[in-house]
Order: C-alpha cells, then structure tokens, then sequence
C-alpha cells in the first residue's frame, strides 16, 4: 500500500476544512468501508471533503503526486469503484445537506447524500423526487447513471428531474451545469455517469407525493415460477402510470409479521406495487390478479412514502457480499420466463434474487436525445441479477450462477441500451453497447471537453474523444 510522508500531505491537510484520513488513524478502516462488504480496498488518503474548495484541492493534490483519484457519494455500488487501492479518495460523505424550496418545489443536495436525506427532506412538505428504492443509496451515483425507482412510471428517472448541478472539474475548477449553463456537461451528466467531474450540489425538481401511497405486495411459491410470472408479465405493462413496479424474481419471503409463519424464507416471487393515485385506482390496477393463480400470501395496505422508500433496505444490507449483472429486455416473454424459472432455483444464498423494474409511463417522454442515459426509452425490464450472502464461499458460487443466467439470458436483451448503474465489470464493448454509437461519440467529445486525460475513470469509463 502506497504511504504519503507527513510533510508531503501536510500542506492538503491544511488546506481542507474538511479532514484528511491516512491508515494511521483508528477509524480509517470504518471510513474506507463499502456497502459492498466484498470490496476491500485500501486507499492511502481519504479526504472527507466539507466544501467544493475542498474537493478542488483534494483533486489538484492527488494529480501532482500522481495519484489514482475515485470519487465516493454514498459508496453503494456493487463494484466498489467509489474506494481506489493506494490512491486519494474524494469523499463527500459530510456534504448531504438537503434543501427544500416549496414554492418552486426544486430540492438542493449534497452529493454526499443518501436517500434517506433526500427524503427525510421533501416528505415534511408532502413532495419527492423520483429516486432508488433502497434508502442508503447514495444520490450521487444513482443520479448520474440515470436513476430509476418506484417513481419512475409517473415522474421519470431521477436524471428526468435533475435540473441542474454543481460541478468540480478535474483541473479544480468550479462550474454549474444546467440548460442555460454548459449545457453539453449537463446533457452527459444525465446518465453518463462519473466521468466528467465531481457533483457536489444536485438541484432537483420535486413532485407532490403522499405523505401515504398504496401497496400491493404478492408472493408465489418457487414451483410456481412459470405460471407466476406470465401472471406478472400480463399485468404490469397494464399497470397506469400512477403504479410503480418491481419484480422481485427469487424473493426469499421475509421473516415480516404480514408473512405466514409457515412461508417465511421460503423462495419465489414477489410482485410489489406502488399506487401513487388514489385507493380505488390502486385496487382497479390489481383487480386482474384475482383472475389468476392466488398467491401464497398477500399484502394490500396504505403506507408513508417514506416507510416505501426503506421497505427493501433489508434485502440489501450494508457489509453483505455481493456481485451483480444486469441487462433490460422489452418483453417478459416465454424464452426469458423459462429461463429464469430455471436458473432461480439453483441458487444458493436465500438472499440472491433479481431484482426487476418494469419501466414505462413518464420513462418514455423524454426522447432518447435529451439526456445521456443509455436505456432505449421505450417500455422495457430492467433487471439486476444479484448475488449475496455474508458467506465468501456461498458468494463464489451465486457469482457463477449470476454469471451463467446472464450469458444465458443476453441473448434476449434489448439491442442497444443498458443500465450503467448495474455494470460492475466495466468493458469498453460493453460500455460502448450500452449508450449506442451516436450517444457514446456524442459522450467521448464531452469528456475530452472536462477530462481530457480521463483522471474521472473509475467507472463505466467514456474516453475521451482524442483518446478515442
């Protein structure tokens, strides 16, 4: 592991108002650690920024000494990019103040905020902003990678919302992105990830919701795969743009008081639903499913907005061992239902499943141009095969099955487009597929504009236009 003398970053210690971390001090280990219990990674300086001037300094520092630069918001991908080995971290964990206009209904907040933040923000004046589904994500990566969530049927991804950002540049300058201003940065930090610089503020338009929601959860027996999820797929694309959708494909039931004793971990499948009209027209768009195979149990209820935004945080604890592909087909069909009820079953960890959006309603408005996320914006599932479990060993082989289901399930991915927020082995061809030939062209000009010598690379990597 790389070790910096006290007298080369002493003069970065002074400069920052926030603190500078090295291996020597007692809770380094707490402040390099990752959601993704996985990752190990030991970097030689943390810098826990408290300013943007602070992040400029971090930046300009870690070029002069040549080191390797990642950029942590709330730390919570899967690939674990945000930690580099041996080199400076820029964390923005004490950035995540939250600010509410109401009027306006705009949201200011930290790139070091999680979820959680944002929420605990906007719910007192009954708004929010369309965003993840796990409460200790952070807004920084989901946002730039696109951002979907149960909101993204009737607001659009988080991207759709975000009307303008606070950015440090590479070479420690400070700008503002928005339609009026750079408006090139603006259109590529819309889903083109990390790559052109560090959002320390995200302004965000709000939309009213709650404070309740309505809730449909149903679960179906593992055996009962195939004919569960043609149920799911005649449903959902139905489902009105007021109905957020998630299909949880291997669900282990929770051991939740709304569960039967007798089911409880037991594996199958789970559709959830999220009703942001009004009851009626929640219990209407479930109507159909009375027609159809019952589930083994079920939950119909109204909820605070904010219990729906930490309902899954179980499933996805900080520390678990984890490993995750994804892709997005445009049709739950015959081929990809028998495939997965035949992959789901020979899984190990009762905590590895799938994870899967159906997207459609305000997700398709936009037009594929407006902004660089890389998903056709068209209806489609977007699905995330997850391996976890706190066992190294159960990992290792959950990560052969992700991997196998994925190889076996990619021929039947849409064409073009792709989730970048759920690619963890980052492969130029991959990277390149994702955002298509036009939009990545488009991408790679940007990025040789605010990261010509690409320091932002630690993620789903666009290179610049020269290098290119």
């Amino acid at each position: 592991m790389t070790t910096l003398a006290d007298q080369t970053i002493g003069p970065l210690r002074a400069r920052l108002e926030g603190r500078l971390v090295t291996p020597a001090d007692p809770d380094y280990d707490q402040v390099r650690s990752l959601w993704n219990g996985a990752i190990d990674h030991r970097p030689a300086l943390v810098a826990r920024c408290a300013t943007p001037q602070d992040v400029a300094a971090a930046l300009r520092f870690a070029r002069d000494e040549h080191l390797e630069i990642s950029v942590r918001g709330g730390g919570h991908s899967f690939s674990g990019a945000s930690v580099c080995p041996d080199g400076l971290v820029v964390d923005l964990t004490d950035m995540n103040r939250v600010e509410v206009d109401a009027d306006t209904r705009t949201v200011r907040c930290g790139g070091g905020a999680r979820l959680a933040d944002l929420d605990a923000g906007t719910a007192p004046y009954g708004l929010a902003v369309p965003a993840g589904t796990v409460s200790h994500t952070g807004v920084g990566g989901l946002t730039l990678g696109g951002g979907l969530g149960w909101l993204t049927r009737k607001h659009g991804l988080t991207v759709d919302n975000l009307v303008a950002a606070d950015v440090v540049l590479a070479n420690g300058g400070l700008v503002r992105a928005s339609d009026d201003e750079n408006a090139d940065l603006f259109w590529a930090l819309r889903g083109g990830g990390g790559n052109f610089g560090v959002v320390t503020t995200f302004t965000f338009r709000a939309h009213p919701v709650g404070p309740e929601v309505q809730l449909g959860l149903f679960f179906w027996d593992l055996a009962d795969g195939p004919q569960a999820l043609h149920l799911i797929a005649d449903l959902v694309p139905g489902l009105p743009r007021t109905a957020g959708a998630l299909i949880g494909v291997g669900l282990s039931a929770p051991p939740a008081p709304f569960v039967p004793a007798e089911h409880q971990g037991k594996p199958g499948h789970a559709l959830i639903v999220a009703g942001f009209g009004s009851p009626e027209e929640h219990a209407e768009a479930l109507a159909p499913l009375a027609d159809g195979l019952p589930p083994l149990f079920e939950l119909r209820t109204p909820l605070p907005y904010t219990a729906l935004q930490c309902m899954l945080d179980d499933s996805a604890p900080t520390g678990i061992l984890s490993y995750d592909k994804g892709l997005a087909y445009t049709d739950l069909n015959d081929d990809v239902i028998g495939l997965l009820s035949a992959y789901v079953p020979r899984k190990t960890s009762p905590m590895s499943f799938c994870p899967t959006f159906h997207v459609a309603g305000a997700y398709t408005d936009p037009h594929e141009d407006d902004t660089a996320f890389g998903g056709l914006r068209e209806p489609m599932y977007v699905m995330s095969a997850s391996a976890m479990s706190p066992d190294p060993d159960v990992l290792t082989a959950d990560t052969a099955w992700v991997r196998a289901l994925w190889t076996e399930l990619t021929p039947h991915a849409a064409n073009t487009g792709g989730y970048v927020n759920f690619m963890v082995e980052i492969e130029e061809d991959r990277v390149r597929r994702s955002y298509g030939p036009e939009k990545y062209d488009r991408l790679s000009r940007v990025k040789a504009a605010y990261d010509p010598d690409n320091v932002f690379h630690r993620n789903a990597n666009i290179l610049p236009a020269v290098a290119a």
